[in-house]
């Protein structure tokens, strides 16, 4: 008996590849932690902070929620900012002047039109790198909702 069971031929089993985190990804994570972290700093929108929190936290976990809040957020954020030059066009005040912007130590003049088109610049890098296959791939196929489990 021992023979045969000896030369059955036994299934090899072929480990499946684990996705890793994209690059990318980490740097838009990274983004948002700095992003939502200065903004529980300076206290203005807690709760939208701790919502993108919560978000970076479930796609570390390969939630699916976490993806579609990722995907639902970058969508959301470039139609609000693609919006921006018609929600803050005031008819009574039409002298277009440089807005002066801060960055640590350095201070300048920039037109509006360049703030706009480098806001947009940055919202559609977010929307390429959160509908990337590659990030897709990330997290686990099934859909669950459940973004702490």
């Amino acid at each position: 008996m021992s023979e045969q069971e000896s030369t059955l031929p036994t299934p090899t089993v072929t480990p499946v590849p684990r996705p890793r985190l994209p690059k990318r990804l980490i740097a838009l994570l990274l983004l948002y932690v700095i992003a939502a972290i200065s903004g529980l700093m300076a206290k203005q929108g807690v709760l939208f902070c701790l919502l993108t929190l919560v978000m970076v936290l479930g796609i570390l976990g390969r939630q699916k929620a976490g993806l579609i809040m990722l995907r639902g957020y970058t969508l959301v954020q470039l139609a609000l900012i693609s919006m921006l030059p018609i929600i803050l066009y005031d008819p009574d005040n039409l002298v277009a002047g440089p807005t002066t912007v801060h960055l640590g130590e350095w201070q300048g003049k920039l037109p509006d039109y360049v703030i706009f088109i480098f806001l947009i610049i940055i919202a559609l890098l977010q929307v390429w790198v959160a509908f990337d296959q590659k990030v897709n791939a990330w997290c686990k196929p099934k859909l669950n909702f459940n973004i702490m489990s």
